[in-house]
C-alpha cells in the first residue's frame, strides 16, 4: 500500500494510471507499519511535504479517498481499544498523581538505560518533536474567546516566544545534534516502527478535523500536565550520558515551561472551552484517552526491546 502511494505522490497529479489500493486499505491491519506509513505520508502533504511531490497532491480527491479509508480504520481500532472513557475530570486528576516508581521510558533510561537506548528514544520521539506544536496550531481558529487566548499562550511559548533558536523543535534537533544524531526533519523517517507512527498520526488526525477539535485539546492538554516530571528524569538521564548544555537543554526548559502549561490547559483551555461549547466534554475525554493508550503503546514497545538488548527501530541508528 505504501509503495503504491509513493508511485503515485511522485508522479503528476492527474497522471493517467495512477490507482491508490483502497481495497488493501480497508483489509489493512490498523497497527500495522503499512497502514500507519502510509497514513504518515497523507498527514505530511500538509505539512513540509517531501521534496520531488507536486503541492497539488496535498487536497487531491485520490489521496484524501485513501486517508480517509485509513483515518476510519485507525479510529475505529482507537475507540475499540479505550472502550468505555472515564469522565474527563477522573482521567485529569489521574494525570496529576506522579508514581514514585513508574516504569516507562524515562524511569528506565533514569535508572538503567545506556546511551544507545537514550539516542534511539530520541529517533522514536523525533517525528513528534521536531514538528513540536504545528498539529496543535490547526485548532487555533477552531476555538474563540477565552479558550483560544489560553491556547495561543501555550503555543507562543511552544514557538520560542518570538526567538526562533528558542522554539521547542529547534531545541530538540540541537539535543538530537549533541548525541551524534542527525537533527534534520524527517530524517529517521525510515527507522521509526508503527508505534511511533502512530502518536503523530493521532495528532495530525484530530488537527485536520474540526469536528475533532475537543479530541486534540485533550491530546495536548494530556502532554503538558504529564511532561514536566518525565523531561526531569529524561534531563538527569542525559546528563548521566554525557550530554552537554544543548543536550538536556531541551528537557531543562520544559521542566519549568510545561509546570505552567499545564495550569494554562486545564484551567485557560478546557475550562473555557467547556463553557462555551459543554458538548465537548466527551470528545476531549476521548482525545485524552487515546492520547496516553498511543504513548503507552510505544513505552511498551520501546521496554519490550530495550530489555532485551535489542533496538526498538526497524534497523538500528548508525553510531555516533
Amino acid at each position: 500500500m505504501t509503495r503504491a502511494l509513493i508511485e503515485v505522490l511522485t508522479s503528476a497529479p492527474g497522471a493517467p494510471g495512477a490507482t491508490l489500493p483502497l481495497t488493501v486499505a480497508r483489509g489493512a491491519d490498523p497497527w500495522g507499519e503499512d497502514h500507519q506509513l502510509a497514513l504518515y505520508l497523507c498527514y505530511e502533504l500538509h505539512y513540509r511535504a517531501f521534496t520531488g511531490v507536486d503541492a497539488g497532491w496535498e487536497w487531491h480527491p485520490a489521496v484524501l479517498g485513501l486517508r480517509r479509508v485509513l483515518e476510519d480504520t485507525f479510529l475505529g481500532v482507537l475507540r475499540a481499544e479505550t472502550g468505555t472513557v472515564a469522565p474527563l475530570a477522573d482521567q485529569l486528576r489521574a494525570l496529576l498523581v506522579e508514581p514514585a516508581d513508574g516504569e516507562g521510558p524515562s524511569y528506565f533510561l533514569l535508572r538503567d538505560g545506556e546511551r544507545w537506548q537514550a539516542r534511539e528514544y530520541l529517533v522514536l520521539r523525533s517525528l513528534y518533536h521536531l514538528k513540536e506544536a504545528d498539529p496543535q496550531s490547526w485548532v487555533i481558529p477552531r476555538l474563540h474567546g477565552a479558550a483560544q487566548a489560553a491556547l495561543v499562550a501555550v503555543q507562543y511559548d511552544e514557538y520560542g516566544a518570538g526567538h526562533p533558536e528558542r522554539t521547542h523543535s529547534r531545541l530538540f534537533a540541537d539535543m538530537m545534534q549533541d548525541l551524534g544524531l542527525d537533527g534534520s526533519y524527517g530524517r529517521y523517517l525510515d527507522l521509526v516502527p508503527a508505534p511511533a507512527l502512530a502518536v503523530v498520526n493521532l495528532m495530525s488526525l484530530f488537527a485536520l478535523h474540526r469536528a475533532h477539535r475537543g479530541a486534540l485539546v485533550g491530546q495536548f492538554a494530556g502532554v503538558e500536565i504529564t511532561s514536566s516530571p518525565g523531561s526531569a528524569r529524561l534531563a538527569a538521564a542525559l546528563e548521566r550520558f554525557g550530554a552537554g548544555p544543548a543536550g538536556t537543554r531541551f528537557y531543562q526548559e520544559h521542566i519549568e515551561a510545561d509546570a505552567v502549561h499545564e495550569q494554562l490547559m486545564r484551567h485557560g483551555v478546557i475550562d473555557a472551552l467547556l463553557t462555551d461549547e459543554p458538548g465537548l466534554e466527551e470528545d476531549i475525554a476521548f482525545g485524552l484517552a487515546a492520547s496516553v493508550l498511543l504513548d503507552e503503546r510505544l513505552a511498551e514497545h520501546a521496554l519490550a526491546h530495550w530489555k532485551r538488548n535489542s533496538t526498538a527501530l526497524l534497523a538500528p541508528v548508525p553510531a555516533a
